[in-house]
Protein backbone atom coordinates (compact mmCIF):
# COMPACT_ATOMS: atom_id res chain seq x y z
CA UNK A 1 0.00 0.00 0.00
CA UNK A 2 0.91 3.37 -1.11
CA UNK A 3 2.18 5.30 2.06
CA UNK A 4 1.22 9.02 2.11
CA UNK A 5 4.18 11.71 1.49
CA UNK A 6 4.38 13.63 4.92
CA UNK A 7 3.55 16.59 2.93
CA UNK A 8 0.09 15.45 1.79
CA UNK A 9 -3.12 17.11 4.13
CA UNK A 10 -4.73 14.92 5.79
CA UNK A 11 -8.53 15.00 6.13
CA UNK A 12 -10.56 14.19 9.68
CA UNK A 13 -14.37 14.41 10.37
CA UNK A 14 -15.29 15.19 13.82
CA UNK A 15 -18.60 14.74 14.60
CA UNK A 16 -19.30 16.82 18.18
CA UNK A 17 -22.42 16.81 20.20
CA UNK A 18 -24.35 19.81 19.88
CA UNK A 19 -23.19 22.03 22.20
CA UNK A 20 -24.63 26.14 23.11
CA UNK A 21 -22.23 28.35 22.28
CA UNK A 22 -19.04 27.25 20.45
CA UNK A 23 -15.48 26.87 22.23
CA UNK A 24 -12.25 26.84 21.77
CA UNK A 25 -11.92 22.37 23.02
CA UNK A 26 -11.21 21.80 19.00
CA UNK A 27 -8.37 24.12 18.87
CA UNK A 28 -6.95 23.12 22.35
CA UNK A 29 -7.28 19.62 21.36
CA UNK A 30 -5.14 20.41 18.27
CA UNK A 31 -2.81 22.14 19.78
CA UNK A 32 -2.06 19.90 21.96
CA UNK A 33 -0.92 17.63 19.46
CA UNK A 34 1.84 20.03 18.15
CA UNK A 35 -0.21 22.19 15.83
CA UNK A 36 1.24 25.86 16.47
CA UNK A 37 -1.28 28.04 14.24
CA UNK A 38 -5.36 26.67 13.68
CA UNK A 39 -7.55 28.40 11.60
CA UNK A 40 -11.44 28.58 11.33
CA UNK A 41 -12.84 28.42 8.06
CA UNK A 42 -16.16 29.37 7.19
CA UNK A 43 -18.48 30.76 4.08
CA UNK A 44 -21.23 32.98 3.27
CA UNK A 45 -23.32 33.00 0.08
CA UNK A 46 -23.72 29.33 -1.08
CA UNK A 47 -27.41 29.21 -1.32
CA UNK A 48 -28.02 32.95 -3.24
CA UNK A 49 -29.25 33.19 -6.86
CA UNK A 50 -26.57 36.22 -6.85
CA UNK A 51 -23.93 37.41 -5.67
CA UNK A 52 -20.22 36.42 -4.73
CA UNK A 53 -19.78 33.12 -2.30
CA UNK A 54 -17.75 34.50 0.42
CA UNK A 55 -15.16 32.72 2.36
CA UNK A 56 -13.12 33.92 5.40
CA UNK A 57 -10.43 32.12 6.99
CA UNK A 58 -9.50 33.20 11.15
CA UNK A 59 -6.67 32.62 13.36
CA UNK A 60 -7.66 33.80 16.86
CA UNK A 61 -5.14 34.73 19.40
CA UNK A 62 -5.32 31.95 22.35
CA UNK A 63 -5.02 34.83 24.44
CA UNK A 64 -7.63 37.13 23.21
CA UNK A 65 -10.38 35.51 22.12
CA UNK A 66 -13.40 38.15 21.65
CA UNK A 67 -16.63 37.33 24.00
CA UNK A 68 -20.05 36.37 21.96
CA UNK A 69 -18.72 34.46 19.19
CA UNK A 70 -21.18 32.40 17.40
CA UNK A 71 -22.56 31.11 14.30
CA UNK A 72 -23.35 34.20 12.83
CA UNK A 73 -26.63 33.19 11.15
CA UNK A 74 -27.81 33.25 15.47
CA UNK A 75 -26.63 37.07 15.95
CA UNK A 76 -28.24 40.58 15.70
CA UNK A 77 -26.82 42.45 12.19
CA UNK A 78 -25.31 44.84 14.50
CA UNK A 79 -24.07 42.13 16.80
CA UNK A 80 -22.00 40.90 13.96
CA UNK A 81 -21.08 44.23 12.98
CA UNK A 82 -19.61 45.03 15.88
CA UNK A 83 -17.66 41.68 16.30
CA UNK A 84 -16.29 41.59 13.07
CA UNK A 85 -14.47 44.98 14.43
CA UNK A 86 -13.21 43.28 16.90
CA UNK A 87 -12.13 40.31 15.13
CA UNK A 88 -10.31 42.34 12.55
CA UNK A 89 -8.78 43.88 15.20
CA UNK A 90 -7.37 41.04 17.06
CA UNK A 91 -6.88 38.06 15.26
CA UNK A 92 -5.20 37.09 11.87
CA UNK A 93 -7.63 37.05 8.47
CA UNK A 94 -8.25 36.94 5.45
CA UNK A 95 -11.18 36.67 2.80
CA UNK A 96 -11.64 35.59 -0.26
CA UNK A 97 -14.82 35.83 -2.78
CA UNK A 98 -15.91 33.17 -5.78
CA UNK A 99 -17.90 35.63 -8.06
CA UNK A 100 -20.53 34.15 -10.17
CA UNK A 101 -18.41 33.49 -13.17
CA UNK A 102 -15.64 31.18 -11.04
CA UNK A 103 -19.01 29.45 -9.24
CA UNK A 104 -20.65 29.20 -13.08
CA UNK A 105 -16.73 27.62 -14.42
CA UNK A 106 -16.36 25.00 -11.37
CA UNK A 107 -20.08 25.34 -10.15
CA UNK A 108 -20.48 26.21 -6.16
CA UNK A 109 -19.11 23.59 -4.58
CA UNK A 110 -16.02 23.89 -6.19
CA UNK A 111 -15.84 27.30 -5.68
CA UNK A 112 -16.58 27.30 -2.36
CA UNK A 113 -13.54 24.86 -2.26
CA UNK A 114 -11.15 26.51 -4.32
CA UNK A 115 -11.86 29.32 -2.23
CA UNK A 116 -11.63 28.06 1.11
CA UNK A 117 -8.26 26.84 0.11
CA UNK A 118 -6.94 30.42 -1.24
CA UNK A 119 -8.39 31.92 2.09
CA UNK A 120 -6.26 29.70 4.14
CA UNK A 121 -2.85 30.89 2.19
CA UNK A 122 -3.67 33.40 2.44
CA UNK A 123 -3.63 33.99 6.09
CA UNK A 124 -0.21 36.19 7.61
CA UNK A 125 0.79 32.81 9.33
CA UNK A 126 1.82 29.28 8.49
CA UNK A 127 -1.43 27.12 9.39
CA UNK A 128 -0.98 23.51 10.86
CA UNK A 129 -4.42 22.60 11.10
CA UNK A 130 -7.53 24.31 9.49
CA UNK A 131 -10.94 23.68 11.27
CA UNK A 132 -13.80 23.40 8.14
CA UNK A 133 -17.57 23.87 8.59
CA UNK A 134 -19.17 21.73 6.51
CA UNK A 135 -18.12 17.96 5.66
CA UNK A 136 -16.03 18.95 2.71
CA UNK A 137 -12.03 19.21 2.56
CA UNK A 138 -10.75 21.51 0.00
CA UNK A 139 -8.47 19.46 -2.21
CA UNK A 140 -6.12 22.15 -2.66
CA UNK A 141 -5.76 22.99 1.36
CA UNK A 142 -2.37 24.01 2.03
CA UNK A 143 -2.35 22.08 5.33
CA UNK A 144 -3.83 19.00 7.18
CA UNK A 145 -8.04 19.96 7.13
CA UNK A 146 -10.93 18.71 9.70
CA UNK A 147 -14.58 19.12 8.73
CA UNK A 148 -16.31 19.92 11.75
CA UNK A 149 -20.38 19.71 11.22
CA UNK A 150 -21.81 22.41 12.22
CA UNK A 151 -18.45 23.72 13.18
CA UNK A 152 -20.04 27.53 13.28
CA UNK A 153 -21.69 26.50 16.34
CA UNK A 154 -18.80 24.54 18.12
CA UNK A 155 -15.77 25.90 17.30
CA UNK A 156 -15.10 30.23 17.89
CA UNK A 157 -12.59 29.99 15.43
CA UNK A 158 -14.73 28.76 12.47
CA UNK A 159 -17.94 31.31 14.24
CA UNK A 160 -15.54 33.71 13.69
CA UNK A 161 -15.27 33.46 10.50
CA UNK A 162 -18.74 32.90 9.74
CA UNK A 163 -19.02 36.39 11.04
CA UNK A 164 -16.02 37.57 8.90
CA UNK A 165 -17.84 35.94 5.67
CA UNK A 166 -21.38 36.78 6.78
CA UNK A 167 -20.68 41.04 7.10
CA UNK A 168 -18.20 40.77 4.11
CA UNK A 169 -21.07 39.30 1.83
CA UNK A 170 -23.72 41.53 3.23
CA UNK A 171 -21.79 44.39 2.54
CA UNK A 172 -21.06 43.80 -1.01
CA UNK A 173 -24.45 42.89 -1.64
CA UNK A 174 -25.46 46.64 -0.49
CA UNK A 175 -23.21 47.54 -3.44
CA UNK A 176 -24.82 45.60 -5.94
CA UNK A 177 -27.82 46.86 -4.80
CA UNK A 178 -26.37 50.66 -5.74
CA UNK A 179 -25.52 49.02 -8.92
CA UNK A 180 -28.77 46.91 -10.06
CA UNK A 181 -31.01 48.32 -7.51
CA UNK A 182 -34.11 47.31 -8.91
CA UNK A 183 -33.41 43.53 -7.58
CA UNK A 184 -33.27 45.04 -3.74
CA UNK A 185 -30.25 42.74 -3.12
CA UNK A 186 -29.38 44.52 0.34
CA UNK A 187 -32.76 43.14 1.61
CA UNK A 188 -32.82 39.70 0.26
CA UNK A 189 -29.02 39.32 0.29
CA UNK A 190 -29.44 37.56 -2.93
CA UNK A 191 -31.56 34.82 -1.93
CA UNK A 192 -34.86 33.33 -3.92
CA UNK A 193 -37.48 35.11 -2.18
CA UNK A 194 -40.45 36.08 -3.91
CA UNK A 195 -39.43 39.79 -4.07
CA UNK A 196 -36.43 38.72 -6.20
CA UNK A 197 -38.14 36.49 -8.20
CA UNK A 198 -40.67 38.82 -9.33
CA UNK A 199 -37.56 41.30 -10.21
CA UNK A 200 -36.20 38.60 -11.95
CA UNK A 201 -38.90 37.57 -14.05
CA UNK A 202 -39.70 41.69 -14.74
CA UNK A 203 -36.03 42.66 -15.45
CA UNK A 204 -34.20 39.39 -16.70
CA UNK A 205 -30.71 38.44 -14.95
CA UNK A 206 -27.78 41.17 -14.41
CA UNK A 207 -24.63 40.56 -13.98
CA UNK A 208 -24.38 39.80 -10.60
CA UNK A 209 -27.06 36.56 -11.53
CA UNK A 210 -25.63 33.02 -10.84
CA UNK A 211 -26.23 31.29 -14.70
CA UNK A 212 -26.20 28.22 -13.45
CA UNK A 213 -28.81 28.74 -10.91
CA UNK A 214 -32.10 26.99 -11.82
CA UNK A 215 -34.22 30.12 -11.70
CA UNK A 216 -32.04 32.28 -13.52
CA UNK A 217 -30.62 29.70 -15.84
CA UNK A 218 -34.47 28.92 -16.82
CA UNK A 219 -34.81 32.69 -17.85
CA UNK A 220 -31.50 32.62 -19.76
CA UNK A 221 -33.18 29.78 -22.22
CA UNK A 222 -36.46 31.27 -22.60
CA UNK A 223 -34.50 34.53 -23.82
CA UNK A 224 -32.25 32.58 -26.18
CA UNK A 225 -35.52 31.00 -27.32
CA UNK A 226 -37.37 34.45 -28.06
CA UNK A 227 -33.83 35.40 -29.74
CA UNK A 228 -34.06 32.43 -31.55
CA UNK A 229 -37.62 32.88 -32.77
CA UNK A 230 -37.21 36.71 -33.79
Amino acid sequence: MARRRPSEPTTETLFAPEAGFPDFSHEEMLLARGARFVAGVDEAGRGPLAGPVVVAAVRLDPDNIPEGLNDSKKLTAERRDALFETIMASAEVAIVSAPPGDIFTRNIRGATLAAMARAVAALPCTVDRALIDGRDIPPELPCPGIALIGGDGRSVSVAAASIIAKVTRDRMCAIMDCDAPQFGFSGHKGYGTAAHLAALNLHGPSRHHRHDFAPVAALLVRETVIEMAD
